[in-house]
């Protein structure tokens, strides 16, 4: 009598898809761009990275048990995710960090003594900035974008004072602001000219080193120059 046949009988057994498994990632935080190391198992036919459910601006499966990836844009703290055709792993933290604002120049970056000069910061990261200091004194700010804001300076002292900003990445190192002297303007010649305007005026006076501007009546002069610290 014949033995039946196990038509299952000598065929290739296939392994199951197991959920790949992260159980560290390095750094564990960054900026967007950072290049993170993942390390666990089961990282093969890896189809997807994911940071807080954003796909990583790119990934390399360096092994079964090592991916390189680099954080896509974000901010706080997220879950990274490996996805492979086996299932999807547990998440590991990652966490944004703001980069530090950088003060590169003032403009202009000196005013009277009396302060109200409105000064133009540049640099780079402004965004979300909570406050802007020349010295101690906090003064009102706008910020323009990401590497501008401006600022009104406080009345302060002949010399010098540092100018930083804050923001969520940290404190700026300080940048110089020169403190000199309020003009002061002793005669004007001619001191009268045609309603017409274009006539050219000889003022004379003090504290005239770095003038922003000229004013007839609140309205800027057409031009302007400073022919020597006491003449304009």
């Amino acid at each position: 009598m014949e033995t039946p046949q196990n038509p299952s009988a000598g065929a290739p057994s296939l392994a199951p898809l197991v959920a790949p498994v992260i159980s560290v990632s390095s750094p564990p935080s960054g900026l967007a761009g950072t290049t993170v190391t993942l390390t666990g198992s089961g990282f093969t036919n890896v189809t997807a990275v994911t940071f807080g459910g954003v796909a990583a601006q790119s990934f390399v499966v360096n092994s079964s048990t090592k991916i390189t990836a680099v954080a896509p844009p974000g901010a706080g703290s997220v879950q990274i995710v490996v996805t492979t055709t086996g299932g999807t792993s547990n998440g590991v933290g990652f966490v944004y960090t703001t980069a530090t604002p950088v003060i590169t120049s003032l403009m202009p970056g000196q005013g009277s003594v009396a302060g109200g000069t409105t000064v133009t910061l540049t640099g780079t990261g402004f965004t979300g900035a909570t406050a802007v200091r020349f010295g101690a004194t906090s003064v009102p700010f706008a910020v323009v974008s990401a590497t501008q804001a401006t600022a009104i300076a406080p009345p302060g002292v002949l010399g010098t004072v540092n100018v930083t900003i804050t923001a969520p990445g940290g404190t700026s190192a300080g940048v110089l602001y020169f403190y000199v002297s309020a003009g002061t303007l002793t005669s004007v010649a001619p001191n009268q000219g045609p309603l017409s305007g274009g006539n050219t005026v000889l003022l004379t006076g003090t504290g005239f080193t770095g003038v922003t501007e000229v004013d007839f009546g609140g309205r800027p002069a057409s031009s302007f120059t400073v022919v020597l610290p006491p003449q304009i």
